[in-house]
């Protein structure tokens, strides 16, 4: 309750404690602002126009910099009650208004009314986030129709759990539901906090949207790579297997928004590019690797020299005509592995000059370099595989180092 007189305070109190609702109480616009900052769980604002040093107004105004109406509704009383006032109040940013006196019953039914509304609002967030409505450039989820949708370059990321069928036929359906949304718990944060939409989660995998940049991308697949590490620990504690993931990013035109039928609709993201990035993430268990971005993305990086990059290969994937260079990010890697590769990396891009050249012989030996301190290096293996089916079927005319993926 904010900048009410003394008097209404009192009564307002005893009428919002008798159906156990928490007051705070401020008696100006600064003591209310504050209050706002400092307080947890504030679900609902009653404020008075008139106040000392800042009007009721100008206190809705500021709310709403930070708070939409339907995550904080504003209800204000106000002995105002000429049709100019309502609108300017609704103006500002109000979801309410009542006149004094007010009748108390009236009262607690428009707080109990707003305070559903808000709660029903912010739980049809949890299925289709504010953010994807705000980037459809609607004001509310009722303004949301079947084909809306936005077309534009975008960070595209596709993750998804490591031999997660196998670990699931293990686990009672209640155990598997409790394994994959406490992995979500931790990494969900970490899209968020780079700025990135996620669009459908696909069991134990995610598709999220970086508006901004292939930059935050990235980084937000490093922090969940490093989130992971730390759970990891929790998971080995309570006698369970560490988890890994893998994580494709895509930087591409795409198109995001609403498919369906008119009773059933959900928020997708479509284009080749999409597919591109889900393929990209699925080459992940063949290198033998976390994190894998495309050149695209490569390229949109704003400094590239900040990150620590290897080039991995040139591949041709399903469904797409068109090679692409692939590249591994290795700053959300253990420490330990992440320091052999990097010890390791001058020769293992020898050999991957020599092999696109066709000297697998000395290729081969570059490979084998590497596999000497880092044994564990699946992409170095997996070339010597590559090399030696090669040996054995003859190399192409056209060769040119692009291998072909002819799986999904």
């Amino acid at each position: 309750m904010q900048g009410i007189d003394l008097d209404n305070i009192q009564v307002l109190n005893n009428h919002l404690k008798a159906k156990n609702y928490r007051v705070t109480q401020a008696l100006n616009g600064k003591e209310a602002l504050t209050a706002l900052d400092r307080e947890e769980n504030i679900d609902m604002i009653l404020l008075d126009v008139m106040m000392p040093n800042m009007s009721g107004y100008e206190v809705c105004a500021k709310v709403r910099e930070e708070y939409p109406p339907h995550s904080l509704p504003i209800l204000m009383l106000t002995a105002k009650n000429q049709v100019a006032d309502l609108v300017m109040g609704f103006q500002f940013g109000a979801n309410d208004y009542l006149t004094k006196p007010f009748a108390k019953d009236e009262l607690l039914t428009r707080i109990k009314t707003h305070l559903q509304l808000s709660k029903i609002t912010n739980a049809y967030g949890r299925f289709v986030p504010h953010e994807y409505v705000k980037l459809l450039s609607k004001e509310n989820i009722i303004d949301v129709n079947l084909g809306d949708r936005v077309s534009k370059k975008m960070a595209i990321f596709f993750s998804d759990i490591r031999s997660f069928t196998s670990i699931s036929e293990k686990m009672t359906s209640q155990e598997t539901f409790a394994f994959v949304n406490g992995y979500l718990q931790q990494v969900c944060p970490e899209i968020r906090a780079y700025n990135g939409l996620i669009i459908k989660f696909m069991g134990d995998g995610i598709m999220a949207v970086f508006p901004d940049g292939a930059d935050d991308a990235v980084q937000s697949a490093i922090s969940q790579l490093q989130t992971l590490q730390e759970y990891n620990h929790t998971l080995q504690a309570m006698g369970l297997l560490p988890m890994k993931i893998g994580i494709g990013i895509h930087w591409g035109h795409m198109m995001v928004g609403i498919i369906g039928e008119e009773t059933r609709m959900s928020g997708d993201a479509l284009s080749h590019n999409v597919n591109l990035t889900s393929r990209l993430e699925g080459l992940t268990k063949y290198y033998g690797v976390s994190l894998l971005i495309s050149e695209s993305a490569f390229k949109s990086l704003k400094n590239p020299e900040k990150y620590q990059i290897r080039f991995l290969d040139r591949a041709s994937v399903k469904g797409r005509d068109e090679p692409i260079n692939v590249y591994e990010v290795l700053d959300g890697e253990v420490d330990s592995v992440r320091e052999l590769k990097l010890k390791t990396q001058g020769d293992f891009e020898l050999g991957l000059e020599f092999y696109r050249l066709g000297d697998f012989a000395v290729a081969k030996n570059y490979f084998e370099k590497v596999l000497a301190v880092n044994s564990s290096d699946q992409t170095s293996q997996l070339y010597l595989e590559r090399i030696e089916q090669l040996t054995v079927t003859g190399v192409p005319n056209n060769w040119d180092g692009v291998w072909a993926f002819t799986q999904k």
